[in-house]
């Protein structure tokens, strides 16, 4: 399994999406403001995947 780069955009828990900001031995920080409707998702702005939970899209 490829891990994430500072940069990347990943996808992650039932089609969330954010940029990588941090990348950590078994996980990443992950800034959700990336996607369009994060305002109505309620969400924090940061939050951490593990990485056996995300695929990278770009």
């Amino acid at each position: 399994m490829k891990k994430a780069e500072v940069g990347n955009i990943i996808e992650f828990r039932e089609g969330l999406q954010g940029i990588v900001e941090k990348v950590n031995e078994n996980s990443v920080i992950v800034d959700v403001t990336y996607m369009d409707n994060y305002r109505d998702l309620d969400l924090e702005q940061r939050t951490v995947v593990n990485h056996k939970n995300y695929t990278i899209i770009k």
